[in-house]
């Protein structure tokens, strides 16, 4: 039976007017997930019973069998794409979001741009468990499905470690870190890459030296980082804070190993 989570990638799709990947796990966080990587957010409605918009947005509705997703439209708002009938039903719209830019001013094809040139690793960097101090290795174990044999994100003691995607590797550009004065260690991040783009490659595979990887979406520097490092770091590494992957085929890398585009 359809049901909330079989219906909500349907619906993201009404809007997007575009196929996307099945969902894996949690639809929500997947599709949350997802969208970061294309340059788009699911921003929560607050008021959402009142709530007025002329365009698309997605509603979570409760009807007597469960919960259901449907795309509404129009100021005041009426079902534009209802996969159940769950409105028609008399269903009570529990929760809204819109598909939104995280940042109106990247275009909508290609927010991050092409990657065509191919880098290098300048540096690896593990860290046993969330917080501790990061040390720089020669050669690093990428294993399959669960990020650097020794990482605290391998084990799943990271900070963000959980369920979804894009937490088994992160990638930081030197150049970057040397302009905002940030040492490897203080970027938090595994592998400090120098001569390629990061950004253009999420949503795409790469490899490094032997290993396959996939970019999920911008590691965008946080609060946390500046309560870990100094303040006054979060605006100059916004869109510049590195790239989160996942590990599609393990093997181990080592510091000068080519990073290339693979698609």
């Amino acid at each position: 039976m359809a049901d909330f989570d079989t219906e909500l990638g349907p619906c993201i799709e009404q809007i997007l007017g575009e196929r996307l990947p099945a969902s894996e796990g949690d639809a929500l966080l997947f599709h949350r997930q997802l969208l970061g990587g294309r340059n788009l957010g699911l921003v929560p409605i607050a008021e959402v019973a009142a709530f007025q918009w002329p365009g698309m947005w997605l509603a979570r509705v409760r009807a007597a069998d469960g919960d259901h997703a449907v795309v509404m439209f129009g100021a005041p708002s009426g079902p534009f794409f209802d996969p159940s009938g769950a409105v028609a039903a008399s269903g009570t719209i529990e929760q809204g979001w819109i598909v939104a830019p995280l940042d109106v001013r990247l275009p909508v094809a290609e927010p991050y741009g092409s990657a065509t040139a191919a880098g290098s690793v300048a540096g690896l960097l593990l860290a046993a468990d969330a917080e501790a101090a990061l040390t720089r290795v020669d050669t690093a174990t990428a294993l399959a499905g669960r990020g650097l044999a020794g990482d605290r994100y391998a084990c799943g003691a990271g900070t963000f470690s959980g369920p979804g995607t894009g937490y088994e590797l992160t990638l930081v550009d030197a150049d970057v870190l040397e302009e905002v004065g940030l040492s490897w260690e203080d970027a938090r991040r595994n592998v400090v890459t120098r001569g390629i783009g990061l950004n253009a490659l999420a949503g795409h595979r790469f490899g490094i030296g032997d290993v396959e990887c996939v970019g999920r979406r911008l590691a965008e520097p946080c609060a946390h980082l500046e309560r870990l490092t100094r303040p006054g770091l979060l605006r100059p590494l916004v869109h510049r804070g590195g790239l989160r992957a996942d590990i599609l085929v393990g093997g181990t890398i080592r510091v000068g190993d080519e990073i290339v585009p693979l698609d």
